[in-house]
């Protein structure tokens, strides 16, 4: 799973970028173990985002630490790579700060939420949900993040260990944030069946 955590989406890239361009550009945070810019085959040119990976997921946070990135002219978004299980899921390509932190027991406190996410990047705030009228806790809680990577990495890896207990985490969206990656998914898969001609970035391949 660390190996996901190396590997770096590329949107909006310049046409004319190729794989030395990308490479040159990157690699000023890192060894690189990949990059590549994806190609049309039959056109025989980009579809204007790549892949770069890192061979540490220090390098990576780097990589992500200096955003935003101007490659040949071209602003470009910086995202983590989501896997290929996951490519299908909405969620996947929400740009969201919180998450869902599930299995909690009754010993976890927020500030064990805290100590643990934390090694993924700042933490606005954590919290544990109780019954209004009893106090039990709930099971689940929620870590609000300052920066969206910070969760993009967290969610990487589903299960984490938390005061010595297995817990679970996702993004956790809104109607909106769920909304706007429902619509990022369908422009892929019309653009995968060819019912669009615009190139779109995509966080996987």
């Amino acid at each position: 799973m660390s190996d996901q955590l190396c590997k770096l989406f590329v949107g909006g890239l310049n046409v004319n970028t190729d794989d030395d361009g990308l490479r040159k550009h990157f690699e000023q945070y890192g060894t690189l173990t990949d990059c590549v810019v994806v190609m049309n085959k039959e056109l025989q040119r980009s579809r204007c985002f790549g892949f770069v990976t890192y061979a540490s997921p220090e390098e990576a946070d780097a990589a992500m630490a200096a955003r935003p990135h101007t490659i040949d002219g071209n602003t470009v978004e910086l995202k983590r790579a989501v896997a290929r299980e996951d490519a299908n899921r909405p969620e996947a390509l929400a740009k969201v700060k919180k998450i869902f932190v599930g299995g909690l027991k009754d010993d976890i406190e927020v500030e064990h939420l805290v100590e643990h996410f934390s090694t993924f990047g700042e933490v606005e705030k954590a919290e544990v949900i109780s019954e209004k009228d009893t106090g039990k806790k709930r099971g689940f809680g929620f870590v609000y993040f300052t920066d969206h990577d910070a969760a993009d990495k967290t969610v990487v890896v589903k299960y984490h260990t938390v005061n010595n207990h297995k817990v679970e985490v996702k993004k956790a969206l809104t109607k909106d944030s769920a909304r706007q990656a429902s619509k990022q998914l369908m422009k892929r898969i019309y653009i995968a069946f060819g019912f669009k001609t615009k190139p779109i970035w995509f966080m996987f391949r």
